[in-house]
């Protein structure tokens, strides 16, 4: 049986102690030349994974914010796949004092 593709998760797979070693980038670049997709599988909001992963380039997808979104690093492209929460639903949690997370398409506590 020929894998097609590698999924990873980031916080605790990928990364350990919120770092990516030099020896694990080196083994997804040996991925991508036996011509099988990489798919980085995050619950991060996307715009926090960019800030904190300098190399999203070497995935073809990454699937972020709990499966809420599809990013293309290539191209730069996001795919949504749920409904943008609305501002109504964010400001009364915040109201009521809940500390929240807003990214793209989640609201998470924190």
């Amino acid at each position: 049986m020929r894998y097609l593709a590698l999924a990873t998760d980031y916080d605790g797979t990928l990364a350990l102690h919120g770092r990516v070693y030099e020896s694990t980038l080196r083994s997804l670049e040996k991925v991508l030349t036996t011509n099988r997709k990489l798919l980085l599988v995050t619950g991060r909001e996307l715009d926090d994974l960019l800030n904190v992963f300098p190399h999203p380039y070497l995935f073809d997808w990454i699937v972020a914010e709990n499966g809420l979104l599809l990013y293309n690093p290539s191209s730069k492209e996001t795919i949504t796949l749920a409904d943008i929460p609305s501002e109504d639903f964010i400001m009364q949690l915040r109201s009521r004092g809940i500390p929240i997370s807003v990214g793209r398409n989640i609201v998470s506590t924190v």
